[in-house]
């Protein structure tokens, strides 16, 4: 069975676990980091401490893959990069909202409500009155593909009856960071369930471990994660001084 390191950044969660035989042996998690390039080395290290396990040892290394934040994604890649260049490592790149849909149907599972047939939803906060979110069915087959989605006239509540199940009640698990955006729309109770389920490392798990059992790897060298959209760069407005006009003293 393979030993996993796994890195999840695509959020304001920074969170890295190692996976052995299909279980979590060491996990290091910040729920809202300021700064991932600061912290992720840092879990990584106790991580590796924690289960004994140099990352030499270990046969991979997976990481979220977006939807995401631009830059927590390229902190997660560049890390997860350098160490499969350095130690000669497979990448393996798992879907942040699969992942997400995985932790949620993991919890909704445990506590299930009733027989009504239930789908997930996960959302990741894209900014704005904007949510990124996808649909999947409850063995998790992909309904409908991963989207922007603006929060606005009800379309949350459209995108997930009306396409699919436009007369038949079930109800959707939504998780992720976007949860608190879709609470300020209106739902009938027995509709919407509001998951606590977040972006982590450990949701990656089982994913990470079926993409590696079927040699599905990324090249390293060209590998880049699913932005979605380009990052929000804004110029400062600051006035330019006019350096003719500048006295410099040597």
């Amino acid at each position: 069975m393979p030993r996993i390191l796994l890195i999840e950044t695509a959020s304001e969660v920074c969170s890295t676990a190692i996976v052995v035989d299909g279980l979590v042996v060491a996990h290091e998690e910040a729920l809202h980091a300021s700064s991932h390039a600061a912290l992720l080395t840092l879990q990584i290290e106790a991580c590796s401490k924690s289960a004994g396990l140099p990352l030499a040892s270990l046969d991979a290394v997976a990481l979220s893959s977006g939807p995401g934040a631009y830059t927590s994604l390229r902190v997660g890649a560049s890390v997860a990069k350098g160490i499969c260049y350095a130690l000669d490592k497979p990448l393996i790149a798992v879907d942040t909202l699969m992942a997400l849909a995985w932790g949620a149907r993991n919890w909704y599972q445990q506590t299930p409500l009733d027989s009504m047939p239930v789908v997930y939803a996960p959302a990741l906060d894209a900014r704005r009155q904007e949510i990124w979110t996808a649909l999947y069915s409850h063995d998790l087959q992909l309904l409908t593909p991963t989207q922007p989605l603006i929060l606005e006239d009800n379309l949350f509540e459209k995108f997930i009856f009306s396409n699919e199940f436009p007369n038949q009640a079930i109800r959707a698990v939504i998780a992720g960071n976007g949860v608190e955006k879709i609470k300020n729309g209106l739902f009938a109770e027995e509709t919407v369930l509001f998951s606590p389920v977040r972006c982590s490392a450990i949701h990656l798990a089982n994913l990470a471990e079926l993409l590696f059992q079927s040699n599905d790897f990324q090249d390293v060298a060209y590998f880049e994660p699913f932005y979605m959209k380009p990052p929000n760069i804004t110029i400062p407005n600051h006035t330019i001084p006019d350096i003719k006009n500048i006295n410099i003293t040597i």
